[in-house]
């Protein structure tokens, strides 16, 4: 292979070369975006399922107030 065959082939996969590395980086970049938007979308599930939890916690702790006051209730009979 002599100089000329040489540059000719690293003219004709630069051009190739050059639009896959763009292409490679375009696409890193919008998988970033990506993670961080399902990373933000995780965090507000865990913000719900967190208020889920204190709404049970709350409403468990009236039905067992409204149990003990029935509970006190049979017992003073």
């Amino acid at each position: 292979m002599n100089e000329n065959q040489f540059l000719a082939i690293a003219l004709s996969t630069a051009p190739t070369m050059l639009t896959v590395l763009v292409g490679i980086l375009i696409n890193n970049a919008r998988l970033s975006d990506l993670r961080t938007h399902i990373d933000a979308q995780f965090v507000q599930v865990d913000r719900r399922f967190e208020e889920m939890k204190d709404l049970w916690r709350s409403e468990l702790r009236r039905v067992e107030e409204i149990l003990d006051a029935r509970l006190k209730h049979i017992e003073e009979r």
